[in-house]
């Protein structure tokens, strides 16, 4: 069942509103509903819920479904009342909502995948249901016949997807941290083009179809975001968490950008300001700063008679330097470096202290994340993951009261 959480509002971090417990094994989706006092979740003890809250403050399940296999991925289609729940299995199936939110009727089963269903989107113009799998696959299906239309195949596990609605492109990251960008067609699909950045693999996808960002959380533990609508190929990366990226949500009206870590972390990224791109790391023999040799740099070791070096690299310019041309170390925000990182000598002494201040703000959401999700209209967000707890945001300390003016997702 649900606890009311009574806390006073703060003015500077999330005010954490209720705490949903009853499942018995992970939370793998949570989503609000819209307009509605109301949770959708659904676990990996095969279970979907849809919770309501009550009168006494607490949120009671009025639907309680079990299914054949663990839920793995979830969407809601809140105009139409669809649900559509993507299993261990492979499957997706599809539900549909009575208005009041007490009874969910099946539709039909779609044999999506192989294996587990990693994410899932409904487009209800097109009439697909589009999902990605850990049979290295994106698959989407007619809802109307509930036929397979397309599949296409990647190298790895396909671990997260977004869609532009309007222009049915697709965006894929999968486990060897590449995003791959599709164009789909009713029967068949081609590849625009890849994007590859991170050292891990990607968690989380997010797209802005008005600014035409996509930002892309990883295992890495950073997010980038890809300037897609400015054609000349920017990327900005964000360095803030201290553990893998699981969920991301931006906020077009406010220029936010809100990251969600395993480790409970919370960030709020304010894309409101001019950043700089990180630069690419240099190659070189020898330091680039004092000319001492690498440790393969065997020819000028033996001339110069001197030991190698280890080489690294400075953060901000980007030169290949030997640890004592690098022995300090800065924040640097406008590049994306919200915590300590190596940079060089000379990049230091250039480095103001008006140039660490920071450009995010980063709290604690005291559970594990896997997933979150937000109502931007109501500055709500729900977070879930393994430790069975759901719990529910108020986030307008944080990102502003001018989240309620009706503004709504796409």
């Amino acid at each position: 069942m649900a606890a009311e959480i009574h806390s006073r509002p703060q003015s500077s971090r999330p005010v954490l509103l209720s705490k949903i417990e009853g499942h018995q094994d992970a939370v793998t989706a949570a989503l609000l509903i819209p307009k509605e006092d109301g949770v959708i979740t659904a676990s990996e003890d095969r279970t979907i819920r849809v919770w309501l809250k009550r009168d006494s403050g607490q949120y009671w399940p009025s639907i309680y479904h079990t299914m054949a296999s663990p839920c793995s991925a979830m969407a809601y289609h809140h105009d139409s009342r669809r649900i559509f729940v993507g299993q261990d299995n492979g499957a997706v199936m599809e539900f549909h909502v009575s208005e009041d939110f007490n009874k969910m009727n099946f539709i039909k089963t779609y044999p999506a995948h192989q294996n587990r269903v990693s994410a899932i989107i409904f487009s209800l113009a097109a009439e697909w249901v589009i999902s990605t799998g850990h049979d290295k696959c994106v698959s989407w299906m007619c809802t109307r016949s509930g036929n397979m239309l397309g599949r296409h195949f990647f190298s790895s596990w396909a671990s997260c997807l977004q869609y532009d609605l309007d222009t049915q492109h697709a965006f894929v990251g999968d486990y060897s941290g590449q995003i791959t960008l599709l164009k789909l067609e009713q029967n068949t699909c081609s590849v625009i083009t890849t994007l590859k950045g991170h050292e891990g693999s990607i968690a989380c996808l997010w797209w802005d179809p008005i600014q035409r960002l996509l930002f892309s959380g990883a295992s890495d533990n950073s997010v980038i975001m890809w300037d897609i609508g400015g054609r000349k190929g920017r990327t900005l990366l964000l360095q803030g968490h201290h553990d893998r990226v699981q969920s991301l949500c931006y906020l077009q009206l406010t220029r936010q950008l809100v990251s969600c870590s395993a480790d409970g972390g919370i960030a709020v990224w304010n894309m409101d300001v001019s950043r700089e791109e990180a630069p690419q790391w240099l190659e070189s023999d020898s330091c680039q700063k004092c000319e001492q040799p690498f440790f393969w740099n065997i020819k000028q070791m033996w001339d110069t008679k001197t030991l190698g070096l280890r080489q690294h690299h400075c953060r901000k310019c980007g030169q290949a330097v030997c640890g004592k041309c690098s022995s300090k170390r800065s924040s640097y925000p406008v590049m994306g470096f919200e915590f300590q990182v190596r940079v060089c000598d000379s990049c230091y002494d250039s480095i103001k202290d008006e140039d660490r201040t920071s450009l995010a703000t980063f709290h604690e959401g005291k559970h594990n994340i896997s997933h979150m999700s937000m109502d931007i209209a109501r500055g709500l967000m729900v977070t879930c993951g393994t430790d069975r707890v759901v719990k529910i945001w108020d986030m307008t300390p944080v990102v502003g009261c001018s989240l309620a003016t009706g503004f709504s997702p796409h």
